[in-house]
């Protein structure tokens, strides 16, 4: 079994054709464009690539968006919550589907060496640069050719087809932005909602699966107060370097101690400041930053209930003058699958990728997709699928060094390939969307 997934149930060998394409009626004729726009498709994930905006930011990628929906016959509506962009394309009597990407990028510096590598984004705080490691614009490279693709074939698909392109997922913050922005009254009620994401995986593979499927994810923010003193007299502070050290420490035991085996959670302690001010001084505080995943809403609470408890017990041992303080920062929703619906698009990958069709392995990485289906009250189906040249990945993994050699998202060495990523990555969801909008559909 490869990491991401065993080999889909009853899927064919082979790629591409019409014959029993399970539910996908058209995606074929609608997918014979797809040679005339293919270059359009790797331009604009290149340029998308080299001008990363962070969340609530992207002005820039959201009129780049706007303007090619417009050109096809959208009806687009712009600056939802913040700078989030919705394209409505109504196409006669029919369901609706809604098609969801991200807009941001993340605060770092690329070390990927492509022509196409990112250029200065808008700053962050201290004035570092953006970079697209999570691979939002493979998302919104192949959601634009899906458009475009479906506009240009009206007489495939009867329906309505619905672009949304969704701000600062990074921060957990722009689907509910969106939500709170009046999605819901921008566009007719979709039958379902779909969305997918680019990860290390050989690229053609293609991943879904019913039920939990990402975890759910919180960073909080934890102050540790002590005393400050001089280093030379120790005795007269309550040192929060040494606390910090003794909770980092124990936050391990929690998932080793505490989460059963069968179990999946992670916490990680992402950050740790203190002191700085003077090199011969004990600070006042430390701060730390703590990640939490979990597939699971009990584990969930259980996992954020051990932090407090242990936090505090060693701010009490340590004799800290003041009490601990915890600010949730974000909070990612677990990403869970509908059943019904993605058994349907399952059997139209299968019949559309053959064997590069699988059912995946649960994922830690987390999302908040799941915001938007949830305030529609429609079922979600959220899929995968590979950025990393198959021969590279092929190489690392007869090495037993995938971990190693091959980056993840967030990573900044982290540039899926252009083809076949970008081709699979529009086949996707043009097949996915017409496993609903051409159901029935007999022009």
């Amino acid at each position: 079994m490869t990491p991401y997934g065993p080999g889909a149930d009853g899927a064919g060998s082979g790629a591409g054709g019409e014959g029993g394409l399970g539910g996908t009626p058209g995606a074929a004729r609608v997918l014979a464009g797809l040679g005339a726009v293919r270059e359009d498709v790797a331009e604009w994930y290149r340029d998308l690539h080299a001008h990363p905006e962070l969340g609530f930011k992207e002005h820039r990628t959201a009129a780049l968006v706007a303007g090619h929906l417009r050109s096809w016959g959208f009806t687009v509506t712009e600056g939802v919550g913040g700078t989030g962009v919705v394209g409505v394309l109504a196409n006669g009597p029919g369901p609706a589907v809604l098609l969801r990407a991200e807009l941001d990028a993340l605060p770092g510096v690329e070390r990927t060496g492509l022509p196409y590598a990112a250029t200065p984004g808008p700053a962050v705080p201290g004035g570092e640069p953006a970079m697209h490691a999570c691979g939002h614009d493979v998302h919104m490279a192949c959601l634009l050719g899906a458009a475009r693709l479906l506009a240009g074939a009206p007489e495939v698909w009867g329906g309505t087809l619905v672009a949304v392109f969704q701000p600062s997922e990074e921060n957990g913050e722009g689907a509910r932005a969106m939500v709170e922005g009046g999605l819901a009254e921008l566009i007719p009620r979709p039958e379902v909602a779909l969305a997918q994401h680019v990860f290390h995986a050989p690229a053609g593979y293609v991943g879904t699966r019913q039920g939990p499927f990402l975890s759910a994810a919180d960073t909080l923010r934890i102050v540790l107060h002590g005393r400050g003193a001089h280093g030379s007299q120790p005795e007269a502070s309550v040192d929060p370097v040494v606390l910090a050290a003794m909770v980092v420490l124990r936050l391990q035991t929690i998932v080793a101690r505490e989460i059963g085996p069968a179990e999946r959670a992670v916490v990680t302690v992402s950050g740790v400041h203190a002191g700085g001010a003077a090199p011969n001084a004990i600070p006042e505080s430390a701060e730390l930053t703590v990640n939490i995943r979990a597939f699971d809403e009990d584990v969930r609470g259980r996992v954020v209930e051990a932090i407090t408890r242990m936090v505090r017990a060693e701010c009490q041992a340590s004799r800290s003058p003041r009490a601990p303080e915890f600010e949730r920062l974000s909070a990612f929703p677990p990403t869970v699958n509908d059943a019904a619906a993605t058994a349907r698009v399952a059997a139209s990958f299968a019949g559309h990728f053959g064997e590069d069709a699988r059912t995946a392995e649960p994922l830690s990485p987390s999302d908040d997709f799941t915001e938007i289906s949830q305030a529609l009250g429609v079922p979600a189906v959220f899929w995968v699928i590979g950025g990393t040249g198959p021969e590279r990945y092929a190489a690392a993994e007869r090495a037993g060094t995938v971990a190693r050699d091959v980056p993840v998202n967030h990573s900044p060495y982290f540039a899926p390939v252009p083809r076949p990523t970008l081709d699979v990555g529009v086949r996707a969801l043009v097949v996915a969307a017409l496993t609903w909008l051409g159901a029935g559909v007999t022009r």
